[in-house]
Parts: C-alpha cells; sequence; structure tokens
C-alpha cells in the first residue's frame, strides 16, 4: 500500500469574480536581471533628454532607431544625436494596449520624420485629442522627469 503524502498548503484562498468562465484574480510579479548591451547608450541618453540614432560608417545612412550594423550594406555604425523635432509621417489611435497605456486608452502612436534622418522612429503623441493628429504636424520630443529606462521615457508633443 502506498504512503499517504500531501504538499502543505496555506489558509490564503483566491478570490472569484465570476464561475462560468472562472474569472479570478491572480498577482504575479517577478524580478530580473537585464542588460540593454550594444543599446545602452540610446536608453541612457534618454535618461538625460537626447535621442541617439546610428549612422553607417561606410554608406552613411542614418537610422533614427540604433543599430549596430547597417541594414544596407552590414558594416558597423556609429551613435550620432536625433534632433528632437521632427513631424508626424504618419499616426493611428490604439484603443488597446498593454498594461502600462491602461490609463491613456485611447492614445495614438506615431512614426516621426526627422530631417537628415532615413528612418522612423515610432513613439506616441501627447496633448492632443486622437482625431486631431495630423500627417506633417510639426512635434516635439519630451522625456520623462525621472526615467525608467524604457523606450517610452520619450514622447512627442505638438510643436509650439
Amino acid at each position: 500500500m502506498a504512503k499517504k503524502v500531501r504538499l502543505p498548503e496555506t489558509d490564503e484562498g483566491t478570490i472569484l469574480y465570476k464561475t462560468d468562465p472562472i474569472i479570478m484574480k491572480w498577482h504575479y510579479e517577478i524580478d530580473y536581471i537585464h542588460s540593454y548591451a550594444q543599446d545602452s547608450p540610446f536608453f541612457d541618453g534618454l535618461s538625460k533628454g537626447k535621442l541617439l540614432g546610428s549612422a553607417c560608417k561606410k554608406c552613411k545612412r542614418k537610422y533614427a532607431t540604433p543599430r549596430a550594423h547597417c541594414m544596407e550594406c552590414g558594416a558597423k555604425t556609429d551613435w550620432i544625436a536625433l534632433p528632437l523635432e521632427g513631424k508626424v509621417h504618419t499616426h493611428t489611435t490604439c484603443y488597446f494596449g498593454g498594461e502600462a497605456f491602461l490609463k491613456e486608452t485611447p492614445f495614438t502612436l506615431i512614426l516621426v520624420e526627422f530631417r537628415g534622418i532615413d528612418t522612423l522612429f515610432l513613439s506616441r503623441l501627447v496633448g492632443v485629442e486622437p482625431d486631431q493628429a495630423r500627417i506633417g504636424m510639426p512635434v516635439q520630443a519630451q522625456f520623462l522627469r525621472n526615467s525608467k529606462f524604457k523606450a517610452t521615457d520619450v514622447y512627442f508633443v505638438p510643436k509650439e
């Protein structure tokens, strides 16, 4: 006869909101160590109110979203400062978003076009209603006062 074995249990329960289908509250949290590695200068720049992109040493292509190697010729790139002003290349209104954006929903995502830069930069447009965003609208970068070292540390507002 097998010995009866039981796992230890606590008296904690589960908050149940609905039974068909079951909907319950479940807290989940984890800490982990993360490195931006070669992209670290970009995030450090955000914490200092700077936007950094990259430029190819060989073909001179300039990227708003930094990369270590050129997408055209494969050569190594150097860090460059991006302008803090640009214009809306295109936009979309997001009615659903991740947890970080729930309080802002609906929000506007834009692709920013910078003079002299060959690619676009994805960010949020803040300070205008979603139906007021326009292609060609001049915008300027704003940065969170307390950097989180995330891409969302920068956002754009209409240029005054």
